[in-house]
């Protein structure tokens, strides 16, 4: 292993947070569980990859207790019988040496009718709005947005409950907090909408529940994003400075990590700078950020499939990765679809084997493991 790949190889630890490397499995829904609860194949899944040294495993989006917050079959629930599912997942992971935290999440207007358990809830949102300017959703009330940050709250008192190591708020992505966080999505007019850090409140409940449900040593991270997956162009803020009005509240709030997911972890956020948004973001806040974004692939993960895991890609080598993270442009990195397709992708990493590592096959998807 070269000098410059050591740094992925470094501890790193915060709050409940001990992590033997700065590589983290990212969230990848796979729609494996029937009934919405993980079962002994989620177990291995998750096991596999512990088994291969990934510092953390964030796991696929798990729905909080609230009607609305599932928008596909077959994924996994975090509340009643999944939570035992869960904790065998937790247990194994454990017991191979790796980290784990749920990735707690709420679909908002990304949800359909026919979409269980209960086929005849509509999608919410802040503003009756699957997209901007198209509405046919629920618009959430003062007791529907109190509900779900109750729900996100519990769930998190269940992570640490059944013994995970942190928790991730899904805030990313087009679902319900980005939605609320997306001006185009956003067209209150009480607490909740209007200037950038208002529409940072609805996030900013969630997270201080949270906290008052798992303590101060108990690591919460949130993940965000510019873009959409009702618009990959869209964006949330323009400029650094619009970045650091949009995180402040949220620091305030209480986040240890961002979580900051982009397309591409190699492209600049803002014009002037070579800094990706995860770089920006651990620069204006001081907290460590987590980058994203086709790691070790030559193509990014936007495609045709239906949860966007996009088409082939070969395997590439992350000269990049290592020299912004020597740089310490920030703390960790999030690795999604080479880790899905290859468990042990990281052991090669260590050992020199980039020339062993398997392209993603978007086909194969049904066969992995």
């Amino acid at each position: 292993m070269s000098t410059e790949l050591s740094v992925l190889f470094q501890p790193f630890s915060l709050k409940s947070l001990n992590m033997a490397n700065r590589v983290a499995m990212a969230p990848m829904t796979r729609m494996r569980s029937p009934g919405y609860v993980p079962n002994d194949e989620v177990v291995g899944y998750y096991r596999r990859r512990a088994e291969a040294g990934v510092g953390l495993l964030i796991t696929e989006g798990t729905t909080v207790n609230h009607q609305a917050a599932n928008g596909y079959e077959q994924v996994p629930a975090f509340h009643g019988a999944a939570l035992e599912g869960w904790k065998k997942v937790v247990d194994a992971v454990h017991e191979a040496g790796g980290q784990i935290i749920p990735q707690l999440w709420h679909v908002g207007a990304v949800r359909r009718p026919g979409i269980g358990p209960d086929k005849d809830v509509p999608g919410y949102s802040p503003s009756g709005m699957h997209k901007p300017g198209k509405m046919g959703c629920h618009k959430m009330t003062q007791q529907d947005i109190d509900d779900v940050v109750r729900a996100f709250a519990e769930g998190a008192r269940d992570a640490k409950a059944i013994g995970f190591d942190g928790v991730e708020i899904h805030g990313a992505h087009g679902y319900l907090i980005d939605q609320f966080f997306w001006e185009g999505t956003n067209q209150r007019d009480d607490e909740y909408g209007g200037s950038l850090e208002k529409r940072t409140l609805f996030a900013q409940q969630i997270v201080r529940a949270v906290r008052a449900e798992v303590g101060e040593d108990f690591a919460i991270v949130l993940r965000f994003s510019q873009w959409k997956q009702q618009d990959y162009s869209a964006r949330l803020v323009q400029t650094p400075e619009q970045l650091e009005r949009f995180l402040a509240p949220l620091v305030e709030a209480g986040v240890d990590v961002f979580h900051c997911s982009t397309r591409r972890f190699w492209e600049p956020e803002f014009d002037g700078s070579d800094l990706n948004l995860a770089g920006w973001t651990q620069k204006i806040t001081g907290k460590p950020a987590m980058s994203v974004g086709s790691v070790g692939l030559d193509e990014d993960f936007i495609g045709d499939s239906q949860m966007g895991m996009g088409g082939d890609a070969n395997a590439t080598g992350i000269d990049e990765l290592a020299r912004r993270m020597n740089n310490q442009e920030f703390e960790l990195i999030a690795v999604g679809r080479v880790l899905l397709q290859d468990p042990t992708w990281l052991e090669k990493i260590r050992h020199g084997k980039v020339d062993e590592i398997k392209p993603f096959n978007r086909v194969a998807l049904g066969t992995l493991s």
